[in-house]
């Protein structure tokens, strides 16, 4: 295993939306505590620092506001500065559409230049008889494309919520926290009937990413825009924290028509998760055991065979954007997009514990935080990326990553400190949300 230790401390405080969940929709809530009755409106500003082998020290700022102007909406922002590093990122997530019952627009960006950016890519470029392409199962860590550059995105959405289930009569679900646990009524999860149980979002999303690699010879470009669309089936107890129930997300995403991409892609998602409940303990709140299932599939992918024996792939989706394992969501112990083919499989299982023991309810000066418990986490992880959807394929040579998490619920959101060691190292990562 390397010897080394990634530190990614990203807090994107978002209202009801973090990165961990930028690709797909979200049941559209307000949460109430009880500890702060009859006051939607939460705020939280949080300074932090990160350090990485390559950005080297960082210092930041974040913050939220939830709950003003409408229940349900959040603004979001965060900025860091390190020697040659900065960053500024903004969101405003879940504006219902002129007060309408079920139209909500989000939109956020970031803007950030940062040094030796690190790309395992290179499949645009032709492969020499017999050699490995970078981002494949079988590719080495040392194989990837380095250098200072920019890193800009723009991601947008449009969303529905569908008029049946927990979202019959109104697009918003209403949960009322106590301690940070549901007291008010279940919004799904005792049974699996999208017409009387749970909710579901329809999604429209279009992003840009702007991305650039400044070698000393040449400067490389990595842009690319994207139309995606999307259903969200949210059949659990608690959409923030479940503690039972499930969830289903199916999507298609497309290179835009409006960009100017060399090449057309497209790819296919389905992501399934279930949750299980043993109950409350004398020092736990909550114990669930939660499961995910992840599959992507992008039919453009084509492998071109050249006349002296090497290949070339062409309409592929993006390294970081199509069928790609690697980061703070999906194998969190190998290196942001690490593996990435025509298709992929995932699967994890985690062990969520929340303590009722809360070291800081008493400590006067935390107590802007609006922290209401700890929770203890264990989790595995196993994935494959391959050249071909074939089960036989994917089941093969699997990719394996094992760790140890804790997490905060702060003034109503899910804030996740994940340590994760693979073959390829040690990572660990700061994020807004659960992964799934």
């Amino acid at each position: 295993m390397a010897n080394k230790l990634n530190v990614v401390a990203l807090l994107l405080l978002s209202g009801s939306m973090g990165l961990a969940h930028a690709d797909v929709s979200l049941v559209k809530s307000s949460v109430n505590r009880e500890e702060t009755p009859d006051k939607v409106q939460e705020n939280l500003i949080l300074p932090y620092f990160f350090s990485t082998e390559t950005m080297g020290f960082n210092l930041g700022v974040g913050g939220m506001l939830k709950g003003w102007h409408q229940d349900q909406m959040s603004i979001g922002a965060t900025a860091f500065k390190g020697d040659v590093s900065h960053g500024f990122w903004a969101g405003v997530f879940n504006y219902r559409i002129n007060n309408s019952e079920r139209w909500y627009l989000s939109a956020n960006g970031l803007f950030a230049y940062f040094p030796d950016q690190r790309a395992y890519t290179g499949a645009r470029q032709p492969v020499a008889p017999g050699g490995i392409t970078p981002g494949s199962n079988e590719s080495s860590n040392e194989q990837y494309l380095e250098a200072d550059g920019d890193s800009n995105w723009v991601d947008m959405k449009l969303e529905y919520a569908l008029p049946f289930g927990a979202t019959k009569d109104s697009g918003i679900i209403d949960y009322r926290l106590k301690n940070g646990m549901l007291v008010s009524e279940p919004s799904g999860g005792k049974e699996w009937n999208p017409l009387t149980s749970g909710a579901m979002v329809a999604t429209t999303r279009y992003f840009s990413r702007f991305q650039s690699f400044e070698f000393e010879s040449q400067q490389l470009s990595g842009d690319m825009s994207a139309v995606e669309f999307g259903l969200l089936y949210d059949n659990t107890d608690f959409a923030t924290n479940p503690s039972f129930g499930s969830r289903q997300y199916v999507s298609y995403t497309s290179s835009s028509p409006w960009g100017d991409e060399e090449y057309d892609w497209n790819l296919w998602q389905f992501s399934a998760s279930k949750f299980f409940s043993f109950g409350e303990t004398e020092y736990a709140h909550q114990r669930v055991l939660a499961v995910n299932f992840w599959t992507a599939y992008s039919p453009s992918w084509n492998v071109l065979n050249n006349a002296d024996g090497s290949t070339v792939i062409t309409d592929a989706a993006p390294y970081n954007e199509g069928a790609t394992l690697g980061g703070f969501k999906r194998m969190k112990g190998y290196d942001f997009y690490r593996f990435h083919d025509k298709a992929a499989i995932y699967t994890t299982a985690e062990y969520r514990h929340t303590l009722k023991y809360n070291p800081i309810e008493d400590v006067q000066w935390l107590k802007f935080l609006k922290l209401d418990w700890f929770q203890l986490v264990a989790f595995a992880e196993a994935g494959r990326v391959a050249p071909e959807y074939d089960i036989g394929t994917l089941t093969e040579d699997i990719k394996f990553d094992y760790g140890v998490g804790l997490r905060a619920m702060l003034a109503g959101l899910v804030v996740r400190t994940d340590l994760a060691v693979s073959d390829e190292g040690t990572n660990m990562w700061v994020m807004i949300d659960h992964p799934f």
